[in-house]
């Protein structure tokens, strides 16, 4: 039991030294685009490695491993590193939607025309 409850603190720990401290920059990273031509509504859930970034200057240390938004039509973001995948849903309207993620020279697309269809892009 002792033991395990000491491997068990070895991962908490070692899974907590291994975010990176973005500090303000949480869109340092690769960037994401959505694309709906026609006005369609989607859901959009990215993740990646866990970081840790500055709220505000009371906060400067808040976790985060995920960005999860709505909306419709075309948006625009970054992920805060090099690394990391996104799925978006359609939830309604008419047309497509599709997800496409850069970095560097690689580009990766995907899109989903019917409603509650998922795409999905990543880089490991």
């Amino acid at each position: 039991m002792a033991t395990s409850l000491a491997l068990a603190a070895v991962s908490i720990a070692s899974v907590a030294t291994a975010q990176t401290h973005v500090g303000r920059n949480v869109e340092g990273g690769i960037p994401w685009s959505v694309a709906a031509p026609q006005g369609a509504n989607w859901s959009l859930v990215c993740r990646f490695a866990p970081v840790t970034y500055e709220a505000s200057r009371y906060d400067l240390r808040r976790w985060t491993n995920k960005i999860a938004t709505r909306g419709a039509g075309a948006a625009r973001g970054r992920l805060p590193l090099q690394d990391g995948s996104c799925t978006v849903t359609k939830t309604g309207g008419p047309g497509p939607v599709a997800i496409a993620m850069v970095r560097g020279d690689e580009v990766v697309s995907d899109a989903a025309s019917e409603t509650g269809q998922t795409a999905a892009v990543g880089f490991l």
